[in-house]
């Protein structure tokens, strides 16, 4: 078995987000990667968030869990980003669970279909190595991919062991939004 792409669901995702994400300016890159985690059925999407990041792309992914019926994890590192996240979330009427603590002891005993990481963030790599994906495969979205893209991050490192599969990768190189506002 693997993931099945469903364009169907796909678009509802995308233009439910579209809506859900007026409330904020721009929507940031939120509408696409909600249409891949609802098109791709993931069941369980993760996210990392800091503090002053974007919100709609968290916005976005909550939108793909109700259509795909599964759950929408958001790891934090501290008690200040919980407050924080869960306002933003709240006030676009979206929930998520919310986990505090490094990413990489969060991510253990989950096992993931969608992992959203932010490549601005130190050691996003070793985030994605410690990530046990599905039996189905994953698809692994990089956000602001080329701003600050590590060396420990390649793809043969993904694939260490031949115990990995991944359905599709993508590097996002925007983060404000793939149209930029004057």
């Amino acid at each position: 078995m693997k993931l099945v792409w469903s364009p169907e669901i796909a678009a509802k995702a995308l233009v439910d987000t579209v809506k859900s994400c007026e409330v904020f300016e721009g929507s940031s890159v939120a509408e696409i990667v909600s249409a891949m985690a609802a098109g791709w059925n993931a069941k369980l999407i993760v996210e990392t968030w800091s503090n002053g990041d974007v919100t709609t792309t968290s916005i976005g992914l909550a939108v793909a869990s109700t259509h795909t019926g599964g759950r929408h994890v958001c790891i934090v590192p501290d008690e200040d980003s919980k407050s924080a996240y869960a306002a933003a979330i709240q006030k676009a009427g979206m929930a998520a669970e919310i986990i505090v603590g490094e990413p990489e002891a969060a991510v253990k005993g989950l096992v993931i279909d969608f992992l959203v990481v932010d490549g601005r963030k130190n050691n996003f790599g070793r985030r994605i190595k410690v990530a046990k994906f599905g039996i189905r495969g994953a698809v692994l979205v990089c956000k602001n991919a080329g701003v600050n893209l590590t060396a420990d991050l390649t793809l043969r490192s993904l694939f260490e062991g031949g115990l990995r599969r991944i359905v599709r990768s993508v590097f996002l190189p925007v983060g404000k939004g793939l149209v930029k506002k004057h």
